[in-house]
């Protein structure tokens, strides 16, 4: 995802983190978390440029867990797949381990890391402005909303179940609820349709 942390710059330079700021002085890199960076598009102006908030969250997770590892999920699954029009300030993304959420340094945001067993999880490729990333599908991001919302009550979370219900296939959505025991939240969720 064409992100780096200054640590593995270490094999080059005997200062990474100097030689990171510079070449982020430079317009070369993009800052998007301690220790982070993202390298900037050629075509892009590097004084306006930053990823966006999704593309931003799986450039830091990647960075941190290895390409292919990290499924953006939750709302920002939702966004990735256009279902949630408004911008959010939190990136969620699954991986496989615990670890604390992480400020981002470019914009007031954060990545929250969420544990879940990420291979069981039903995902896409689909790209960013930084490369491809995994997502999850319309049917497990529903599942995920539904489960973290059981009393319907966020409304940006509502928005979201809804734009992406239709497009949904019922035997998949089943499926992924029998794997993951989450048929129940399958059954609430297909009741309020």
């Amino acid at each position: 995802m064409r992100t780096i942390r200054t640590a593995e710059l270490a094999f080059a330079y005997a200062h990474p983190r100097q030689e990171a700021r510079e070449l982020e002085r430079r317009g070369l890199l993009h800052r998007l978390a301690h220790g982070i960076y993202c390298a900037v598009p050629s075509e892009s102006d590097p004084a306006t440029w930053r990823p966006t908030l999704e593309a931003a969250t799986a450039a830091v997770a990647t960075a941190l867990y290895g390409d292919r590892v990290p499924v953006l999920t939750g709302l920002t699954a939702a966004r990735m797949h256009h279902a949630l029009p408004r911008a959010i300030g939190v990136g969620d993304v699954a991986v496989p381990t615990r670890r604390r959420a992480l400020r981002l340094a470019d914009r007031d945001g954060e990545v929250r890391f969420v544990t879940r067993a990420v291979a069981e999880l039903d995902a896409v490729a689909m790209t960013t402005e930084l490369g491809l990333v995994l997502v999850t599908t319309p049917e497990q991001t529903v599942l995920d909303l539904a489960r973290a919302d059981p009393r319907a009550q966020d409304l940006d979370t509502q928005e979201a179940i809804g734009a992406l219900w239709p497009g949904c296939d019922p035997t998949v959505l089943g499926e992924i609820a029998g794997r993951q025991r989450m048929r129940a939240t399958y059954a609430r969720v297909a009741a309020s349709r």
